[in-house]
């Protein structure tokens, strides 16, 4: 029975990558077609010819490059924000009981209610009020308020899992508060920070609907308003170009994703030791 039991599991997660693999596969096939192929009929995933140009006018138009900065600045920033002020906010949530706590629960939920298109217009009108809209320091702070909530929750859970009696260890121990979160807690949650951190990232890169009803200026535009520039005005789009840009935009968040894979594995096996 094992013997049957481990190639068929070993066949399941070949299926289910290649299900997750396939359609960036086959953007990066269609990212080095011709338009003539792209536009026909047919579905080869490797291209009968290739036209690597897709790439460098990709580059050149629409300020592609631009367009990535501002999202690597935005995506930082917001991401770095929600860490520093979710991880002190997640931590009273779980371990202290009382009115504050019930009201950052029903303002967490409450919160992910609402679907966006409720709030973007009082939310534009706020940020012109101060100044705010067409400004990536408005996009950042709406992605932080936004993303929050959720990476709130996410952190909240993690510290619920870190047994109290930890801390109540090295308090006995004479170490301080401060001294029991930084070499107790903080190297037990750097997973879920590490997880959050991912997840705010992800959230304000692939962000769409805040950018485009808050910028105007095209030095300002974040990459995905950038891309929605190949479509062109009679709906006709350059679909090479298109998915050309759309690999290039993947660049970034792929080694973002690296490099945090690296420290949540390190995170874990800190917690390990801790523990």
């Amino acid at each position: 029975m094992r013997a049957v039991v481990k190639p068929a599991q070993y066949a399941a997660l070949f299926l289910y990558i290649l299900f997750l693999g396939f359609p960036l596969l086959w953007l990066i096939s269609a990212s080095v077609k011709s338009s003539a192929e792209l536009n026909s009929l047919s579905v080869n995933l490797i291209p009968q010819e290739w036209h690597w140009e897709n790439f460098s006018e990709a580059l050149e138009r629409q300020g592609l490059v631009r367009s990535a900065g501002n999202s690597i600045v935005v995506a930082l920033v917001s991401t770095a924000l929600v860490v520093l002020i979710s991880l002190p906010a997640a931590y009273v949530l779980a371990r202290f009981k009382g009115m504050f706590r019930t009201v950052g629960t029903g303002w967490i939920l409450v919160s992910q209610v609402f679907p966006v298109i409720l709030i973007i217009l009082p939310l534009f009108l706020i940020l012109r009020t101060v100044g705010l809209t067409d400004s990536l320091i408005g996009l950042t702070l709406v992605h932080t308020t936004y993303t929050m909530p959720f990476a709130l929750w996410m952190l909240q859970g993690y510290v619920s899992a870190i047994p109290p009696d930890l801390e109540e260890a090295g308090a006995m121990d004479g170490a301080g508060r401060l001294v029991v979160l930084r070499r107790i807690v903080f190297p037990l949650l750097m997973p879920g920070i590490v997880a959050t951190a991912m997840f705010s990232f992800v959230s304000s890169w692939n962000e769409f609907f805040f950018a485009l009803v808050l910028l105007q200026s095209p030095e300002n535009y974040t990459l995905p308003i950038t891309l929605k520039m190949f479509v062109g005005g009679e709906g006709k789009v350059a679909l090479g170009p298109l998915a050309a840009g759309s690999v290039l935009a993947a660049i970034p968040s792929i080694v973002f994703f690296s490099i945090m894979q690296k420290k949540l594995t390190g995170g874990l096996l800190s917690g390990a030791v801790k523990g």
